[in-house]
């Protein structure tokens, strides 16, 4: 048997460069092995409806559906802070374009 070598190209924090980022500044994609992507906001519809869109391009630009393992609501009462926090915990390959590049390969 033998393995296969896949050269990705990652930005320093080992995401594709062309994985779209959050819109919203209040957004992210955090760094664990399923990463969360992070939406923030005051109002949950709103924080929803960030999520949803921008899981819609990345499986647009993944071209194939992304694997999201769950989806964590949270809230934070801080302050000065978004009080909803909405996270989709995402396969770090896919975030990182591994499908995209097993296909360029082929």
């Amino acid at each position: 048997m033998t393995e296969e070598t896949i050269q990705l190209e990652l930005d320093d924090s080992g995401l594709a460069p062309g994985l779209p980022a959050p819109e919203n500044p209040r957004d992210q994609v955090q760094d664990v092995p399923y990463r969360p992507v992070e939406f923030r906001d005051d109002d949950l519809p709103t924080a929803l409806a960030r999520c949803s869109a921008w899981l819609r391009q990345a499986q647009e630009w993944l071209g194939e559906p992304l694997d999201v393992l769950a989806i964590h609501l949270d809230y934070d009462d801080r302050q000065g802070s978004p009080y909803y926090d909405v996270k989709l915990l995402c396969n770090e390959e896919d975030l990182a374009g591994v499908p995209i590049a097993i296909r360029n390969k082929k």
